[in-house]
């Protein structure tokens, strides 16, 4: 057996077709048929079940799509750890980030990291929690920052970051009168609110309103800081998000006050997935998070 049946095999199990297979590696139908036959017939047992319009695994192919799979990651880890004995670390990192510090924060890491590891790439991607969890736990990215509350089954999590929550409103607005104090949850409840889209965001907030009595009125649900920045600037709403959202507030004309209530911490957090083995890259890089964390909390 070698690499290449490997290779040819996997490819026609995740094309579901000899053809299809066989232009992906830009070879010949009839040989990759025959490469895939002496597979068979060196393991006695057939790997796909044949048909006129479609091509399944056996139970057999199927437990080999898993060892084929683990063959070929390590032939990948083992080429790129040689290269990098002589060449440094090489290799993309794909990474998922929430806004607020998300981006700030991976600036900085990254800044550090490629002083260390210029070789490295870098694939970033940006939406809310629930989108970069889904990410992480698709494959799709390696290393991820979200925000709290968070699952932490079947994940590695590392607690990065806290800032406050804040309220931003036009600089006419009434709680812009006294901008430079901490704004108290009853303030709020005369304005309609325009608060992050994630469910459990609502749940979190409606807390800090409970020895009040009162319920907050949501008048929008947005995905995106620009968006709130934008809406709450043009009058729709009193915007509630993490203090960094005072980076694009500030340049639109907005004011921006701290809520005052011990609850009112957005916790940023670094995760990775427990069950997928990580690129050296991706180790490398969760190491020195680590070790900037740590040094910053001393």
């Amino acid at each position: 057996m070698e690499l290449r049946h490997i290779r040819y095999f996997k490819a026609v199990a995740e094309e579901k077709s000899f053809t299809r297979a066989a232009e992906k590696l830009n070879i010949a139908q009839p040989p990759l048929s025959r490469q895939i036959q002496d597979l068979e017939q060196e393991l006695d047992t057939k790997l796909f079940m044949r048909s006129p319009h479609k091509i399944t695994l056996t139970k057999e192919g199927e437990l080999f799509l898993q060892y084929a799979n683990q063959i070929l990651d390590l032939v990948s880890r083992s080429s790129e750890e040689v290269r990098e004995v002589k060449e440094g670390l090489q290799g993309t990192l794909y990474i998922a980030s929430v806004e607020g510090c998300g981006p700030r924060l991976f600036a900085q890491w990254i800044s550090s990291f490629q002083k260390k590891h210029p070789h490295v790439q870098y694939n970033l991607w940006n939406g809310n929690t629930d989108d970069v969890h889904a990410r992480v736990s698709k494959g799709l990215c390696e290393v991820a920052m979200i925000t709290a509350p968070y699952n932490k089954e079947g994940y590695e999590v590392l607690p990065v970051f806290q800032e406050p929550w804040v309220a931003v409103f036009p600089e006419d607005h009434p709680l812009a009168l006294h901008k430079d104090e901490p704004l108290a949850p009853e303030e709020l409840i005369p304005y309609e609110l325009l608060i992050p889209s994630r469910e459990s965001r609502k749940s979190e907030i409606d807390k800090w309103f409970i020895e009040t009595g009162k319920t907050p009125v949501i008048r929008g649900r947005i995905a995106h800081m620009m968006n709130a920045c934008e809406l709450s600037r043009c009058g729709v709403g009193v915007a509630i998000y993490p203090a960094s959202i005072a980076n694009m507030a500030h340049n639109a004309g907005s004011c921006i006050r701290r809520i005052d209530h011990p609850d009112a911490m957005a916790s940023y957090a670094l995760i990775w997935n427990k069950t997928h083995q990580l690129s050296r890259t991706a180790e490398s890089f969760i190491e020195h998070v680590k070790s900037l964390v740590n040094n910053s909390a001393s």
